[in-house]
């Protein structure tokens, strides 16, 4: 038995952590190593146009947005083990049908399919079920790490694996990991005791109206969505510049993306730092989309020869990784207590839903115009999304906490009031099928004697 209030994550958490970690990136990895190579490589499929291959990039967020909530809310009722199995096997069976493919359009059919094996939720609800309150935090963050390296991972690989073995050879690698994935899950993610119904890391359907109308949130959604929508539109022009107007042949392009996201990564995070110790996440995120927007004007501009699309690679990343990584922050920081897991929900549904569209949209755009229609097509996105940012508040720089309440609390009526009137406290809601309270709170404002004294009863274990 383990110590419950340890400092420290058990082996079993680190365990399931570590585990539910790689499913992630091996199923994300086989999700996008296709996009830097299949715009140069997938011209040679039968029946490929423009418009088809950019279809086949983002065909899997259609499916992904439609499922990865139904899913989640099916892990509550039948298990979490069941609906990421199937899905896994969805998955590969997705990757295989892409392999074995000699058209464009058996390429579409297996990235739909592989979309459909819409485990992200379920995977979270998982880890809430395995993990502490006071670590889930931290399992959490690995996975979101995984995801992060997992893409930096697929932009290089891909191109590697596909110079060796074709597209079909990279389809069938993308199979093996999701299959590799259900032997992780099967031998090294423990058995979890109990379903767990949690708030922060699951749709709550109670929760969902309230999200969809929340305005703050709502901007964040479309952040992401045109996020996603510039990534997969930018990756239909990019690997075909760097081939017509950088003279750099599509088996080499992996060097420049090694390059970017490296250079990227490292770029990105003075300003992560500024942005939460300074509290100016506005200021950050609004310049780092101008910086995108930018990006794109001169690719469309000056993007002539190798080394200025490399420089213009290298900032797009820098300021894509940015993003990538504030935009969670934010919601996190936005949404209402007790309301964060359904929020995540709607914001990566919405970030499918913009690899869809920006798959389409890039091909139609090259297919009537060329690169240079897809570089305004994004720089246009890029600037509708800065005037959205710009009407943004500053968030409200709060942590979430979970608190479970004994029966006794649970009858007390007026404790919501009690703390809501302490300074720092922002927002508390008192969830009694799960016999917890969520609460957020400023930890540079709030009253600690006060907020200690009102909870004296029992620990508040972090959640956020």
């Amino acid at each position: 038995m383990h110590d419950p209030h340890s400092e420290r994550m058990s082996a079993g958490e680190t365990r399931a952590a570590s585990g539910l970690a790689l499913v992630f990136a091996f199923r994300m990895l086989g999700m996008f190593m296709v996009l830097p190579v299949l715009a140069t490589y997938g011209m040679d499929l039968e029946g490929a146009t423009p418009l088809l291959i950019g279809l086949a990039i983002g065909a899997y967020g259609l499916t992904q947005a439609l499922l990865q909530i139904p899913f989640g809310i099916l892990s509550d009722r039948i298990g979490r083990l069941p609906v990421i199995y199937v899905g896994l096997l969805i998955f590969a069976a997705g990757a295989a049908l892409a392999a074995t493919a000699d058209s464009i359009w058996g390429v579409i059919a297996g990235r739909v399919l592989q979309g459909a094996g819409a485990i992200s939720a379920a995977v979270m609800a998982l880890l809430s079920d395995l993990t502490r309150e006071q670590h889930r935090t931290k399992a959490m963050a690995m996975i979101g790490m995984s995801i992060g390296l997992s893409f930096a991972v697929a932009m290089v690989t891909g191109p590697l694996l596909t110079r060796a073995y074709g597209l079909s050879g990279l389809f069938w690698v993308t199979s093996g990991m999701a299959l590799l994935g259900i032997v992780i899950v099967a031998g090294m993610v423990p058995r979890a005791s109990s379903t767990l119904q949690h708030r922060e890391s699951g749709v709550a359907k109670q929760a969902l109206w309230p999200t969809l109308r929340n305005p703050d949130l709502l901007r964040l959604d479309l952040g992401i969505f045109v996020l996603h929508a510039i990534l997969m539109a930018s990756f239909i022009a990019l690997p075909l510049a760097l081939v017509e107007q950088g003279g750099l042949a599509k088996e080499e392009h992996w060097w420049v993306y090694l390059s970017a996201l490296l250079i990227g990564f490292f770029g990105m995070v003075p300003f992560i730092i500024y942005a939460e110790k300074k509290r100016q996440m506005k200021r950050v995120l609004t310049g780092a989309v101008l910086v995108l927007l930018l990006c794109e004007l001169f690719f469309w501009l000056c993007g002539n020869s190798l080394r200025l699309l490399v420089l213009g690679i290298i900032l797009f990343f820098t300021a894509f990784n940015l993003l990538e990584a504030s935009l969670p922050s934010l919601i996190s920081k936005v949404s209402p207590a007790g309301g964060k897991g359904t929020a995540m929900g709607v914001y990566s549904t919405s970030q499918f839903l913009g690899a869809a569209l920006g798959g389409i949209l890039g091909g139609w755009l090259y297919q009537i115009g060329g690169l240079g229609a897809v570089f305004v097509g994004c720089a246009l996105l890029a600037l509708f999304w800065v005037f959205i940012a710009a009407t943004m508040r500053e968030p409200p720089y709060v942590t979430s906490l979970r608190r479970p309440l004994s029966t006794a609390a649970l009858a007390d009526t007026g404790l919501v009031g009690r703390l809501l009137a302490i300074p720092g406290v922002s927002d508390a809601v008192v969830v009694a099928e799960e016999a917890a309270l969520y609460i957020k709170v400023d930890t540079q404002q709030l009253d600690r004697a006060l907020f200690e004294r009102e909870l004296e009863e029992a620990p508040v274990t972090h959640s956020a």
